[in-house]
């Protein structure tokens, strides 16, 4: 799953609504800061040339599909759920350190998988911010779930070195899997505190270095960006 060559950018880009936006200059590496509610990616990474093109939109269950693509990056977004992505192998769990429900992502996948996530997660339990661990995936239309525990921000330290180990995790369970894509939430972005655009950016720099089909799904509770 690892891209040979990536590729680096010259630029930060935005989505905003339906726009890709240029917003800032000299960055090595790619950089996407997904700041929608509800806002579901796909991410491809190709060889080639910068380009930014609106490829056009169709309907699949669950919403309505963007497809654009820039610097040969193909993105797909869909405003939908993380526990309804049918077309993804695994989706990634932003989970407690017992594997259990709570609020958020943890809730939503848990709900939608049934009451055999839990029991799956019982022998693999506790773990440790940065470590992530996988599980069938149950009532859920993928083949896996891969649990991460992010960091609670201003108390597991260092917060961005775990944040880089939970997506560095995720992905070489994938590997190890042979898993063909991924869908990724936002990590410890929620009831742990991690500033959005930080935690966004670690994020994105780890996958983008290691796979070539991802998804991130990412849940806010306010509609706005933060840029």
């Amino acid at each position: 799953m690892k891209v040979k060559n990536l590729v680096t950018l010259t630029s930060i880009y935005i989505l905003k609504k339906e726009k890709l936006v240029k917003t800032q200059s000299n960055k090595t590496h790619l950089k996407m800061l997904i700041l929608k509610v509800n806002l579901t990616l796909r991410i491809f990474l190709f060889n080639g040339k910068e380009k930014i093109c609106c490829i056009g939109s169709k309907m699949i269950e669950g919403g309505e599909l963007m497809e654009k693509r820039f610097n040969d990056v193909q993105i797909e977004c869909v405003t939908g759920d993380i526990a309804n992505q049918t077309d993804i192998s695994a989706v990634v769990n932003a989970a407690n350190a017992v594997l259990k429900s709570g609020g958020g992502v943890a809730g939503a996948l848990h709900r939608a998988a049934g009451p055999e996530l839990a029991e799956a997660g019982k022998p693999i339990a506790p773990i440790q911010p940065g470590q992530a661990v996988i599980t069938q995936a149950f009532a859920l239309p993928n083949d896996y779930v891969i649990h991460c525990l992010g960091p609670v921000y201003g108390v597991d330290k260092p917060e961005s070195s775990l944040l880089r180990q939970c997506c560095q995790h995720a992905i070489r369970l994938a590997e190890e899997n042979k898993i063909r894509n991924i869908a990724f939430p936002s990590i410890s972005t929620g009831a742990f505190g991690y500033p959005m655009e930080e935690a966004a950016e670690i994020a994105v720099d780890e996958v983008v270095k290691q796979t070539k089909h991802l998804r991130f799904a990412l849940f806010s509770e306010k509609d706005e960006e933060i840029f």
